[in-house]
């Protein structure tokens, strides 16, 4: 079983020589296919949204459009052990399900940009959803692939390796779709958002299959159900803390999520311009992140997922109150390149060591399903939970918006110091060894 990747403290040169491992390669490619899609049903979206004319309020409810994120745990158990017929057999077991689901994926991307949300905004939520359906699928593969073909002691540097890739599909879903939208139709820039996909489809036929000693699958069908579907959730719940540690998923990240799907609307309601938003805020923003999300992998390294984490999580709440900061000065091109890099930076060290303390809790014989249900706890905040920061944002001016995202830190930081009492060594949380 996974033990903490942090265990045994490395030198920082042994900590920045793990990121020339061939395998994180394959991890950043990886980490790029899952944060395309995902930005499309978050900022990209909304963006898109208000420049068809639609309500913030509205916008905000398509946050629920995002819900396969929260509840992928459901069909995971499924992904994670069955087979697929030819498929499973010609590429194994994480290849064989993850290069249909790509294909699906690019075609229902495409689909998205031949939907017009201001004539038919049913039709376009329905098409999101059956994206962020797709998305939630791949995630399933991608994640157990990550944490299957690491070493326990990789498990950290693949995290920031997964964010840097991760970035970098931010980047084009973000910036590049927001700056070509200003010259052409969104039709065009989901088509390549799409070829993008499909590109990284045929990278996954190229790709080890991960060495992994599963059990074999039951021939009968109860006893299939129990062994893939309910004893990896037994074996979760019998952890210290286990409903600490769930609580904990769900609200780390939630101010910083509530408040980014506002982001984009908040610098439009500024008067800033699709290319002011892509410079800034996309790819001068997913530099920052990439140096964040680097340097938190090594201090992972270094200090430990818990104190990193703390570190992290601070970071992200007072960086929040930078745009407090920007709603006060309005159209300021110097206090949006501070905000974002403040934001970006601490969002680049708190995902890099949230990454690797998820990875860090999931048990290999049952990589998949576990790290779904730790992911969709954390996209319910992102969803379900966030779908009201609209209506918020509607009753309170930008700056106190930003520095309530801010207060709602708290509670996850309190949570992280329950934690580091529970496992002050950082050992054995993927079980009893």
């Amino acid at each position: 079983m996974a033990e903490s990747t942090v265990s045994k403290r490395k030198s920082w040169g042994e900590a920045v020589a793990v990121y020339f491992e061939p395998r994180q390669l394959i991890i950043l490619i990886m980490g790029f296919a899952s944060g395309l899609p995902l930005l499309l049903t978050l900022s990209t979206l909304s963006y898109w949204l208000t420049k068809s004319g639609i309500d913030r309020t509205t916008i905000g409810l398509f946050a629920f459009a995002g819900t396969p994120y929260t509840f992928k745990f459901l069909w995971a158990p499924f992904i994670d052990q069955a087979p697929l017929p030819l498929l499973t057999r010609l590429l194994g077991r994480r290849k064989g399900w993850l290069f249909p689901i790509q294909l699906l994926l690019a075609g229902a991307i495409f689909a998205l940009g031949v939907t017009d949300p201001a004539i038919d905004p049913q039709l376009t939520a329905l098409v999101v959803l059956a994206v962020a359906f797709m998305s939630a699928s791949q995630d399933i593969v991608i994640d157990a692939y990550r944490i299957e073909i690491l070493d326990a002691e990789e498990q950290g540097a693949g995290a920031a390796t997964t964010q840097v890739g991760y970035r970098i599909g931010l980047l084009l879903a973000g910036a590049g779709a927001i700056a070509l939208s200003d010259f052409a139709s969104w039709t065009a820039v989901f088509g390549v958002l799409a070829l993008a996909i499909l590109a990284c489809a045929l990278f996954t036929l190229f790709i080890p299959e991960p060495k992994v000693n599963r059990p074999p699958l039951a021939n009968d069908y109860a006893a299939w159900i129990e062994a893939a579907a309910v004893r990896p959730f037994l074996e979760f719940a019998q952890r210290r803390g286990w409903v600490v540690i769930l609580l904990f998923v769900l609200l780390y990240k939630f101010g910083d999520a509530y408040g980014g799907l506002m982001a984009n609307p908040f610098y439009v309601d500024l008067g800033f311009s699709g290319v002011e938003i892509a410079a800034i805020t996309k790819i001068y923003g997913i530099l920052a992140t990439v140096v964040g999300g680097l340097f938190g992998g090594i201090v992972v390294v270094r200090i430990g997922l818990f104190r990193t984490l703390m570190i992290g999580g601070v970071l992200q709440a007072v960086s929040n109150l930078l745009f407090s900061v920007l709603a006060m000065r309005g159209h300021d091109l110097l206090w949006l390149g501070i905000a974002i890099t403040g934001d970006n930076l601490a969002g680049g060290v708190a995902s890099a060591a949230f990454v690797g303390y998820l990875s860090s809790l999931c048990n290999r014989a049952f990589t998949a399903t576990q790290y779904a249900l730790l992911t969709s706890f954390m996209s319910f905040g992102r969803t379900a939970m966030s779908s009201t920061s609209g209506w918020l944002s509607d009753h309170l001016d930008w700056a106190t918006f930003w520095a309530a995202t801010s207060a709602m830190a708290i509670p996850g930081l309190i949570l992280l110091v329950w934690l580091m009492r529970l496992y002050p060594d950082e050992k054995h949380m993927a079980g009893k060894p």
